[in-house]
């Protein structure tokens, strides 16, 4: 078993695990490979030890004995689930060690063009695991079990599901020496880029993705055709590197599924307790996603188990459920979390065509602590009321056996739309008065707006919006999108601002100016430049190449000493 470090500043890299010889290219080793992913571990059972962490690519990443422990863990599905073969799921924990280095260059180029929802996480690593148990009568257990998890912080499940089914049966038929290749081979991926369609070339395969782009329309995020007649293999391409097939994963819950956009807007604790990890990640991974393009501020753990180091926090009774979205598949969760408001349970998927039986609406005093049939327990009454029209379209696609591709669509558009509705009011009562300031939000002045101006202009569904958006505001996700939106605004208040400058007769303004006051203007220019250079403000080229030339014509204007002590040679 590999003994790993404690947690601390990465040395540089040169070949995987081994320490750079101190004679580098200028690009740092593993670059490449650390703009996608962490690290990659393999975690097999030891019959002394139980879960243990067998390997660790690159070598030197370090992680704290906690999150060791956590991927352990959460990396093998319980003993409750039975899953033999070959299983996907994916889990969250949250970093333990800190920051382990400052946000690099190529982090915040990226968080500047993704949308929100999509940004890398700073305080939490996701894990994308590949687990396989068959019978194997030369191990003593009688079963060879052991998961290979990509380490990562980008949200990309459909990608690194699509990247271990290439990479696990090859890594579990050949061990080591495979997982060393794909680790240089991913260390020669562009970074993922927004907006711009990549391929990446990985055990013979190809994959050609779209990175989504804040810029972009609603229907414009996946790919849907690029051109690939400069590559030497046919690619295999990803529609989405995110997003999960919706209507696959809500078919048990068709019926409920805007009560559960409302839980998920609310940031309501929710528990699901599913038949597997995969089920339970799936599931709490599509609910967190529905909220798009609205970020999902609160906490979520895909696949969570008794192990955990955070299960005292979430399970205490001492204080409210927190705000976090739960997936487990231990029935013991039923009695530990039976004070949580609401809790799904969802039975085994239906394997045969046609919908699965619904979950019902199910009082919580109904929970059984053995047996625990399928339903939703929760007393919260829905605000809005229910979309017959778009379960009907559902089912009628079903019948008429349309592609899953166009059912999962329909579903994903019609979130998309209610979310917008609700978001588009807010939107449009926080204009500013005139910079630098922005007007600060009133909740009775927004409420008193809806009657003109409010989600019916633009959704069908009637219902108690008010009382919805009341809640809301009490919520994490209203101060996130808050807190998002005065960002978005201030930046575009600075952008403003330099641009107004830059069209501006400057060298009129500096004539009865002091030199105090010129030099103020030089030093303040210089400051939103670094600041629009850096992708931090909405800027075009064009402006500042303008403002780099007044920034000269400015320093020119002033004494030699001056000019000498700004533009130091």
């Amino acid at each position: 078993m590999n003994a790993l470090p404690r947690a601390g500043p990465r040395p540089a890299r040169g070949r995987l695990g081994a320490p750079s010889s101190g004679t580098q290219a200028p690009a740092a080793p593993w670059t490449r490979f650390s703009a996608w992913l962490e690290c990659v571990c393999v975690v097999t059972f030891d019959l002394e030890l139980g879960q243990a962490l067998e390997l660790v690519y690159p070598s030197d990443f370090r992680l704290t004995d906690k999150e060791k422990s956590s991927i352990c863990y959460l990396s093998f599905p319980d003993s409750h689930s039975g899953c033999l073969g070959d299983t996907q799921f994916s889990f969250r924990i949250r970093q333990c060690g800190g920051q382990r280095s400052p946000w690099s260059t190529n982090d915040r180029h990226y968080d500047s063009g993704a949308p929100v929802s999509l940004q890398k996480e700073s305080s939490h690593y996701f894990g994308y695991v590949y687990f396989r148990q068959v019978k194997d009568s030369s191990v003593k257990r009688g079963y060879f079990q052991k998961s290979l998890v990509l380490v990562s912080r980008l949200p990309f499940v459909r990608l690194f599901q699509a990247l271990l089914s290439l990479i696990a049966p090859e890594y579990f038929d050949k061990l080591a020496p495979c997982l060393e290749a794909v680790c240089n081979e991913i260390d020669q991926w562009p970074a993922p880029e927004p907006g711009q369609t990549l391929n990446l070339p990985v055990v013979g395969v190809v994959l050609q993705v779209r990175v989504p782009s804040r810029v972009d329309k609603p229907d414009c995020s996946s790919l849907k055709h690029c051109g690939h007649e400069n590559l030497l293999l046919t690619p295999l391409v990803l529609s989405s590197v995110h997003e999960l097939d919706l209507f696959r994963c809500f078919q048990p819950v068709l019926t409920h599924v805007q009560m559960l956009w409302e839980l998920m807007l609310l940031g309501e604790p929710l528990v699901i307790l599913a038949p597997s990890p995969a089920v339970s990640s799936e599931m709490v991974l599509a609910l967190t996603s529905c909220l798009q393009p609205l970020k999902f501020c609160c906490d979520y753990r895909p696949y969570f188990t008794v192990h955990d180091s955070e299960f005292k926090e979430f399970t205490t009774r001492t204080q409210a459920p927190p705000n976090v979205v739960l997936g487990v598949t231990n029935p013991f969760f039923i009695k530990t979390l039976q004070h949580w408001p609401h809790i799904l349970r969802i039975g085994e998927p239906k394997l045969s065509g046609g919908l699965p039986k619904q979950v019902k609406l199910k009082k919580p005093s109904r929970l059984k602590t053995l047996d625990t049939k399928p339903g939703l327990y929760t007393t919260y009454t829905a605000h809005l009321h229910r979309d017959k029209a778009l379960l009907k379209r559902l089912l009628g696609g079903l019948q008429k056996k349309r592609p899953p591709g166009a059912l999962a669509a329909l579903l994903r558009t019609h979130l998309l739309e209610l979310t917008q509705s609700f978001v588009i009011p807010l939107k449009s009562v926080t204009p500013w008065k005139a910079p630098p300031q922005i007007r600060p939000f009133h909740q009775d002045d927004f409420l008193r707006s809806l009657d003109h101006a409010g989600p019916q202009l633009t959704c069908i569904l009637k219902g108690d919006w008010l009382g919805l958006y009341r809640r809301f505001f009490k919520s994490p996700h209203f101060d996130g999108w808050y807190r998002q939106r005065r960002k978005e605004m201030a930046h575009k208040l600075e952008a403003l601002h330099l641009e107004a400058i830059c069209e501006a007769d400057i060298e009129t303004w500096m004539k009865d100016k002091s030199e105090v006051e010129v030099v103020d203007l030089v030093l303040k220019l210089r400051e939103k430049l670094v600041r629009a250079r850096g992708h931090q403000l909405p800027v075009k080229e064009e402006t500042l190449h303008r403002a780099q030339l007044n920034i000269e014509m400015v320093i020119g204007s002033l004494p030699k000493d001056l000019q000498a002590v700004l533009c130091p040679r």
